[in-house]
């Protein structure tokens, strides 16, 4: 059950996104261009929100696909949790992606521009026939930058980050979000690669991952 505090909870996501040490600048741009959209839902280990979730996602897509603003993400935040571990965090968000990824399957196909195979350098999570690139964020994550007070998930189309590498932005900014996060963290995150180089279903969760570690989303029959 969702609380009643959603315009709070909203609050301090985006004074998250804004604080001086946040590494991320392209999601600073998105907060002063009023171009992130949120949702708070209950539990993440509880499938009773994904259907209100699917359809923010869906009005999300809509939107984005009419607007030619930049720096565009909705976000999920779970209100209700426990302290999660990284591995419990892991579980969940898979889980809720399978579902929603499940229930997408009976309306739409799967994004062309991007792979439905998990496996695969060129995979991006689709919802709507839209590739997205998920951030998850918890309060136990060993990535600073990812330690938000409240289990959520951040869905950035996967077609922003394209934009930028056709008009020659996405290097620098890149450069300049790892120089932060090095001075936030110590260390560029280890599971960071570039689209086509590895599967980026390594680095949705923040989580490390050893060499024997087998994502457990497998993709359904689109339309």
């Amino acid at each position: 059950m969702v609380s009643g505090n959603t315009e709070r909870i909203v609050k301090e996501y985006l004074e998250f996104i804004n604080s001086g040490d946040f590494p991320c600048i392209a999601a600073k741009a998105a907060v002063q261009n009023e171009t992130i959209k949120c949702l708070v839902a209950g539990h993440i280990a509880c499938p009773a929100d994904d259907t209100r979730i699917l359809e923010f996602l869906y009005e999300f897509v809509d939107d984005y696909r009419q607007s030619d603003k930049p720096y565009q993400s909705a976000v999920i935040i779970f209100d209700e949790y426990a302290n999660l571990s990284e591995e419990l965090f892991d579980s969940f968000l898979w889980q809720r992606l399978q579902a929603l990824s499940s229930m997408d399957a009976l309306k739409y196909k799967y994004d062309s521009r991007v792979s439905p195979d998990v496996e695969s350098a060129f995979f991006s999570f689709s919802i709507k026939e839209e590739a997205f690139y998920i951030i998850g964020l918890h309060p136990s994550s060993s990535r600073l930058a990812r330690q938000f007070k409240y289990p959520a998930m951040v869905f950035n189309p996967h077609a922003q980050f394209e934009e930028l590498r056709r008009t020659n932005k996405f290097e620098n900014i890149k450069k300049a979000i790892r120089k932060r996060d090095i001075a936030l963290s110590g260390s560029v995150n280890p599971m960071l690669v570039d689209f086509g180089e590895m599967s980026e279903a390594f680095q949705y969760s923040g989580r490390q991952y050893d060499s024997t570690w087998q994502c457990p989303f497998k993709t359904d029959n689109h339309q």
